[in-house]
């Protein structure tokens, strides 16, 4: 398998999870996506957040939550290792689908309902869940 080297960002607002969908997709997950070559994973971080949902976020203001792999949920044969950051959103702010992303929903980590996850954003909600 070949691994694709990600970022994720954890936005939770009054205890539900943001998560987007990418166009021609159909799984539901972390706003983030791929390091640049060259790139640190924060600034990758603060690119994504920019691009996917109009949310510019100081690199100071991430917070590092460590690294986890999972099977990547829109390319077969490949795993993702992903460095998530929990991501603080500034009061009214509200994400809006930009660039490859066609929607935008927030979800209880306890109960996200029939939406189909990717496999490394049902690990990140299952965490959540557990710890609340």
């Amino acid at each position: 398998m070949t691994t694709l080297h990600i970022v994720a960002a954890v936005i939770v607002r009054d205890g539900r999870f943001l998560l987007v969908r990418k166009r021609g997709t159909t799984a539901f997950m972390q706003v983030g996506g791929k390091i640049e070559p060259g790139e640190a994973p924060d600034a990758a971080l603060v690119r994504e957040c920019a691009e996917e949902i109009g949310l510019d976020v100081p690199v100071a203001a991430l917070v590092p939550l460590g690294r986890r792999a999972a099977v990547a949920a829109n390319e077969p044969g490949h795993v993702v290792d992903a460095h998530v950051y929990a991501v603080p959103l500034p009061g009214g702010f509200e994400p809006v689908a930009r660039a490859e992303i066609d929607e935008v929903v927030w979800v209880d980590p306890a109960a996200p309902g029939s939406l189909p996850v990717a496999p490394l954003s049902v690990d990140l909600l299952a965490v959540a869940a557990s710890q609340a």
